[in-house]
């Protein structure tokens, strides 16, 4: 019982400490996405073959909106699928406002979303080159899908309300998954974790790309904390968070027909972030 009283101590005060950043985030985070949404995915759609440039740009941004967005967009053809890809390997959601939270986070934010964007522009540069040679142009006459955000409350209540709803259900879901890792880790030993996540070894940006792949925030809070405790890599988080599109993929295989090219997107972002991830480690 002292073990969790003093686990759930750490963990409450380390979440309240991060509570006021976390809203300014997703505060400024709605307003640009419901200022700028419509504006965005056009100006997306025109950059042609430097879409994975913009894609990339947009898809750093602390949410996984524009994930969502490019799904729609490609499911109607209107993007290309590097544009896409890079996008998907681009989206950080929780890793940048949990990793900003904490007192050391600006250097390793910085240099996550450096390395972030310059994989998802050479991934997706380097997919559609090789789509163009095997297949030429895609299709995109059809339109894109629309209504993207018809749950956040926005539009009856305003982005302050917006942002409150998504920083309460964030604070809420740090602190259970932060609880659950500190008591596994307290329980356990550092020793025993690094153990089952190959600390160190070579494979274990293939472990963090698979957990990357499960379409929810959870693994990037997963796996933000686990490298912000030392216990994976910087490759390792990389590899994770590259493969890691929020709710892209379950939006993808929803609204896209076939089955085989999503199976074949998802199998693109876990060699991606396996790669990317193995470089890193293995020369960083």
């Amino acid at each position: 019982m002292k073990l969790f009283l003093d686990v759930l101590t750490d963990t409450l005060l380390d979440t309240l400490k991060m509570l006021p950043f976390l809203f300014g985030v997703y505060l400024l985070i709605e307003y640009l996405e419901h200022k700028a949404s419509d504006r965005l995915p056009n100006a997306l759609r025109k950059m042609g073959p430097l879409g994975p440039l913009g894609g990339a740009a947009l898809g750093c941004l602390p949410q996984c909106g524009f994930s969502v967005a490019a799904s729609n967009l490609y499911s109607g053809r209107l993007i290309s699928l590097g544009t896409l890809i890079a996008v998907f390997v681009a989206t950080s959601d929780e890793a940048v406002p949990i990793l900003l939270a904490r007192p050391e986070g600006a250097s390793r934010v910085l240099a996550l979303i450096a390395t972030k964007i310059v994989i998802a522009v050479i991934a997706g540069i380097a997919v559609d080159l090789i789509i163009k040679l095997l297949r030429g142009k895609r299709n995109q006459d059809e339109e894109p899908y629309r209504d993207l955000c018809e749950d956040c409350g926005c539009e009856e209540h305003g982005v302050v309300y917006s942002a409150l709803i998504h920083t309460v259900k964030i604070t809420v879901f740090v602190f259970l998954v932060s609880l659950a890792l500190g008591l596994l880790i307290a329980v356990l030993g550092e020793d025993r974790l690094g153990a089952f996540l190959m600390t160190d070894s070579p494979f274990q940006p293939f472990i963090t790309a698979l957990i990357g792949l499960i379409p929810n925030c959870a693994p990037s809070v997963v796996l933000t904390d686990l490298y912000a405790a030392g216990s994976i890599s910087f490759g390792a988080v990389v590899a994770g968070l590259s493969t890691g599109a929020g709710m892209g993929l379950v939006v993808l295989f929803r609204t896209n027909k076939s089955l085989k090219e999503n199976i074949a997107v998802a199998a693109i972002l876990y060699f991606i972030g396996t790669l990317a991830g193995s470089l890193l480690q293995l020369f960083g």
